[in-house]
């Protein structure tokens, strides 16, 4: 007979299962990763923050990306990190850190698709309705698209948290290297029915509204571009869509990597290192592609090298 223990309030996590000739190479691989994004992305927010050039919306609004990485990948490397290093035995972690972590990581994944939507928004009324851009993306539409994607994230895990928080729970491992609903739910005996409806309806909801919304706004500017001969308008929109779409996709493609492996039992090794890989690469990917893209940012970093270029030329002539 299998022992139970009850709702207790220390939880093993599984980690990564990583040979020994690996473990280093892996170690430093995501914690270079993680410090880069930690840089990148402060570094981003940073000259948005003191740049009144970069005071615009599409910039404004772009900077929820960079918060959501740095909060997302700060819950969750570092403890991954620190598991990698510890055998299996001592990767203890408490139940209320457990869901913190949890609900930091969903809050990361739905962030990111509401953040990339209200992005589209702004993209749309740029380029579809350019008279009335400044008119309809004031500063009171900004904070108010912000607090949206935000809000509704919010709503949306804290919903799927409190059902998960409700159960009883009979196993304390975590079969995971970190903390989420599915893991946490699978700890209870008791029936999961409710939490696996309102799992399903969530992930329906935000794929279909998310990737809905990308597809209405990206159809729409493409007609709008079609039947425009503005070369310098269309080159503008297939500039900042471009990049846009380009991060849309990478998130994508990496929740979905995980959704999928999720289906494979057999490949939960895989599902792990992807499931780290889905915090890692668009908080890296994405200070780059927005930083490559933009001319304000460029402008402002090229200005920086020159600033600076002068002073060392003018310390070394004295």
């Amino acid at each position: 007979m299998e022992n139970y223990t009850y709702n207790s309030l220390t939880l093993q996590l599984e980690g990564l299962n990583v040979s020994k000739d690996s473990l280093y190479p892996a170690f430093f691989f995501f914690l270079f990763s993680y410090l880069f994004i930690m840089i990148a992305n402060l570094g981003i927010a940073f000259m948005v923050f003191i740049d009144e050039n970069l005071h615009q919306p599409m910039y404004l609004l772009f900077c929820n990306l960079p918060f959501n990485d740095i909060i997302g990948n700060s819950i969750m490397v570092p403890r991954v990190l620190m598991d990698m290093l510890l055998p299996p035995s001592e990767r203890l972690i408490s139940y209320s850190e457990c869901v913190v972590q949890a609900f930091t990581t969903h809050m990361f994944g739905t962030t990111s698709h509401t953040v990339l939507m209200i992005m589209a928004f702004d993209r749309y009324v740029a380029i579809c309705n350019p008279l009335h851009y400044t008119t309809i993306m004031s500063n009171r539409m900004v904070m108010k698209l912000t607090v949206s994607a935000w809000g509704v994230a919010f709503a949306l895990v804290a919903i799927l948290l409190g059902l998960t928080m409700r159960l009883n729970r009979c196993r304390s491992m975590i079969m995971n290297p970190y903390c989420d609903n599915a893991s946490l739910f699978k700890l209870s005996c008791e029936s999961v029915f409710i939490n696996n409806v309102y799992g399903l309806t969530f992930t329906v909801v935000l794929f279909t509204s998310s990737i809905g919304s990308i597809v209405l706004t990206y159809t729409k500017i493409t007609v709008v571009c079609l039947m425009s001969k503005n070369k310098s308008l269309n080159s503008k929109a297939l500039k900042t869509c471009s990049t846009h779409l380009f991060v849309y996709l990478i998130m994508m493609f990496s929740g979905c990597l995980v959704i999928f492996l999720h289906r494979y039992p057999q490949y939960s090794d895989y599902r792990k290192l992807s499931s780290i890989l889905f915090h890692i690469i668009p908080g890296s990917l994405n200070p780059i592609i927005y930083g490559v893209q933009s001319k304000e940012i460029r402008k402002f970093l090229l200005n920086i090298f020159r600033h600076k270029k002068t002073n060392t030329l003018f310390v070394f002539h004295q």
